[in-house]
């Protein structure tokens, strides 16, 4: 299966650069998953396409402020440093630009001396693992110095940094955020609990290997990074009843839906509480066992994320529903508008 299937023309202007005053305010496109119609909304109406006895599953991680700009002790040169994983202690698997300053041993002095980095570990493209030295406590300490680490194809300036987390977000240890959940607020999620609709809350850590380009040209094979999840037992109970009650299960996000498809595949379509790593990779093929649907944003052309989508919905449809997108200039990627496969 080729990469290219899964392309289509993104005009630059359609990728939004800032979130909506209101997050409710998002366009919602609705896509049949069946036939392909499609509906255009608003996302605070969602509701009306939510039934009772449904479970709304929401990726409950939050974004570290994990981008720190900080100057080599020896030099004084300046070190831009993004946290990707703790490993034991206070180890963190990072990415340092300009990489080849940064050799095993190079100190890093970041606030003035409030947080100091030694180097301990050299892997590829950019890669360091690197232990750090604070007084207090580190996640302080990095909410003070650090910034929220946007995706690339953001210029603009983000002047509330909430704005990148969403409203429920209470378990750091994301370098992006779980972008479908941003268009949520605490009354509509409210609504939407008044509408005898369940939420559920998954735990899964966005490492930056989701927006990584897909560098083959054959899908199977691309090598999907690994990223930590953590589901209760309460939530796996929940899902359990709601499935045997015919409920429907809807995800929020793709990173939700990857917990939930790890977790079924590997118990015959039940779901157990436990944490691990998961690297599935669903694409076009793929047979769902744990989701009836999903709510996402825009994706990038030819990315792993487009994939699960058109696993999903079908790519015939996806690439459909994309090109309308363009042409009706929803707005693209983590701030932009959302779709709801069902």
């Amino acid at each position: 299966m080729k990469v290219d299937l899964f392309d289509f023309h993104l005009p630059e202007e359609l990728i939004a650069q800032v979130p909506l005053i209101n997050r409710t305010d998002s366009r919602l496109m609705v896509l049949d998953k069946q036939t392909g119609e499609i509906k255009h909304e608003v996302f605070k109406h969602i509701t009306e396409y939510l039934r009772e006895g449904d479970c709304l599953v929401l990726n409950d991680t939050k974004v570290l402020p994990a981008r720190l700009f900080g100057i080599k002790n020896d030099t004084g040169a300046k070190i831009e440093v993004l946290l990707l994983k703790q490993l034991e202690g206070d180890q963190w698997e990072t990415l340092v630009k300009p990489a080849k300053r940064v050799k095993i041993g190079t100190e890093i002095i970041f606030g003035d001396g409030l947080l100091i980095a030694v180097c301990t570990g050299e892997s590829d493209h950019g890669g360091r693992v690197l232990e750090f030295k604070y007084k207090g406590i580190f996640y302080e300490v990095l909410d003070q110095l650090g910034e929220m680490p946007l995706p690339p194809y953001i210029k603009e300036q983000l002047e509330d940094r909430d704005r990148y987390q969403t409203v429920y977000a209470r378990e750091p240890g994301s370098a992006a955020a779980p972008t479908a959940g941003l268009h949520f607020t605490e009354s509509l999620l409210d609504e939407i609990k008044a509408k005898g609709v369940h939420i559920a809350f998954i735990t899964l850590h966005v490492g930056l290997g989701t927006f990584r380009p897909v560098s083959v040209d054959n899908v199977l094979e691309h090598d999907m990074h690994a990223e930590f999840y953590m589901v209760t037992e309460g939530t796996a109970q929940l899902l359990n009843e709601v499935r045997q009650s015919g409920g429907r299960i809807i995800t929020v996000g793709t990173t939700s839906t990857r917990t939930l498809e790890t977790i079924a595949s590997a118990n015959n379509g039940q779901f157990i509480a436990g944490s691990g790593w998961t690297s599935i990779f669903i694409y076009p093929g793929y047979e769902f066992k744990g989701i009836d649907g999903m709510i996402t944003n825009f994706h990038l052309p030819k990315s792993t994320l487009i994939m699960l989508v058109s696993a999903l919905a079908g790519r015939e449809h996806i690439l459909h529903a994309y090109n309308t997108a363009v042409a009706e200039r929803y707005r693209f990627f983590s701030f932009g508008d959302a779709m709801f496969i069902i």
